[in-house]
């Protein structure tokens, strides 16, 4: 058996792969029928999960924050420890230049005071702020995920419709593709196919163009095409050229020895 698929012919080949052709092309068309639809449930899927990082990013600063705030508390408790020392100790000052001394402390330390208390203020409309996004953002994810539940239902709703067909169709592609034991001439009708905006890897020869691009083909290389002796391409657009009758549409000339 294997013997035997080692010495298909080119025509064997090339009917082969048209066969494939028309099988994946109509896997095409089932995932058509799915539109943008599972695009656009990844695209949802990771704006949601960006909004979750965000929101986390906002959390992390506002326990930054918070530490920030707990830090200027003991700052400015420390001023005010300090201020109550200084104080008392003007009490027992042995001259004027002590008193002076403890003076500019107790303002420095007030000043310290003032700042810390600034910090605080600002810190906790910082967290006022952060947390208005954070909500703004947590309305915004159910908005999202609302939606995404309804494109995954559509989608889903889809999928179950037509993939017992498809996975028809993919096994049915699968056991014609190991038909083919070229495996250099199936890479490169994939490779073809899938730069292809049509997804046509093959195709035949219409009112002597390409049945692809359309472009004219030299009668000389048309008499090569109907012999099937040998896997010709479409020298503008790559495409593995047959003739008609050999992909069911029409008759064409005799075949050559």
């Amino acid at each position: 058996m294997a013997k035997q698929e080692k010495e298909l012919t080119v025509e064997e080949r090339l009917k082969l792969l048209y066969n494939l052709q028309a099988i994946l092309s109509e896997v095409d068309r089932i995932k058509q029928l799915r539109g943008e639809l599972p695009r656009e449930v990844e695209d949802l899927e990771n704006e949601i999960a960006g909004l979750h990082t965000r929101i986390g990013k906002y959390e992390a600063e506002i326990a930054a924050i918070e530490a920030d705030i707990e830090k200027k508390r003991q700052e400015r408790d420390n001023a005010m420890t300090l201020i109550d020392k200084f104080t008392h100790d003007q009490d027992n000052v042995r001259n004027s230049r002590e008193f002076d001394y403890l003076s500019k402390e107790i303002e420095y330390q007030g000043l310290n005071i003032e700042l810390a208390e600034k910090n605080i203020n600002e810190g906790a409309r910082r967290i006022e702020a952060i947390k208005v996004e954070i909500e703004r953002t947590r309305v915004l994810v159910d908005d999202k995920e609302h939606v995404l539940e309804t494109k995954r239902g559509e989608l889903s709703e889809i999928v179950s419709e037509t993939k017992q067909n498809e996975e028809k169709l993919r096994d049915k592609a699968k056991r014609l593709e190991n038909k083919i034991t070229d495996q250099r001439l199936l890479a490169a009708f994939k490779r073809i196919r899938q730069n292809a905006r049509n997804g046509l890897g093959i195709v035949y020869v219409q009112r002597n163009a390409c049945g692809g691009c359309y472009n004219s083909i030299p009668p000389q290389r048309q008499l090569e095409i109907k012999m099937r002796k040998k896997i010709i391409v479409c020298e503008y657009c790559g495409r593995i050229l047959i003739d008609p009758e050999l992909a069911g549409v029409g008759e064409s000339a005799p075949k050559g020895k």
